[in-house]
């Protein structure tokens, strides 16, 4: 592995470009595909999980099949002249768990929330009784996705 970690050799980038697609693959298979052995593409991976550029492995659920129809973007402002402290505010985000992301910003407002909801009334009460309470809270804007055309988790690789 390359020490900028930005510049992968093709084998690294084949390698993770399987495991974004598959992350269930054997190493066998792994290998297989990427066109190495066995041992040389087990210690590929191991580095680059050590590394940390491989970061773990998840199985993607679709949140519609389990009840989460209403996913909303929530743009939201902390009050600047309280002095709000953001760690606090972090905190109530981390313990939500319909809060799937949560993103420092540039422009007009300081985080946008990505709220995931069985409807828009369990959406409501997580709005007006969570987040618009949490410390230095003091506005916020919602958007609501009508439909979605693209979601990926793969990221692109040079």
């Amino acid at each position: 592995m390359s020490k900028n970690p930005s510049l992968f050799d093709r084998h690294e980038r084949d390698i993770l470009r399987a495991l974004q697609q598959d992350g269930r693959l054997s190493n066998v298979e792994l290998a297989r595909k990427i066109g190495l052995s066995e041992s040389p593409c087990f210690r590929r991976v191991k580095r680059l999980e050590d590394a940390g550029v491989i970061g773990g492995y998840a199985a993607l659920l679709d949140r519609r099949k389990i009840g989460l129809d209403v996913t909303a973007f929530v743009q939201v402002t902390l009050d600047k002249q309280k002095h709000a402290d953001p760690a606090r505010f972090l905190a109530k985000v981390a313990d939500e768990e319909h809060i799937v992301e949560c993103h420092a910003m540039s422009g007009g407002y300081d985080y946008l929330l990505k709220v995931v909801a069985r409807s828009i009334e369990h959406f409501s009460e997580l709005c007006m009784e969570h987040i618009l309470r949490y410390p230095g809270v003091s506005n916020v804007e919602s958007s609501f996705s009508l439909r979605e055309f693209k979601s990926s988790r793969s990221l692109p690789l040079r």
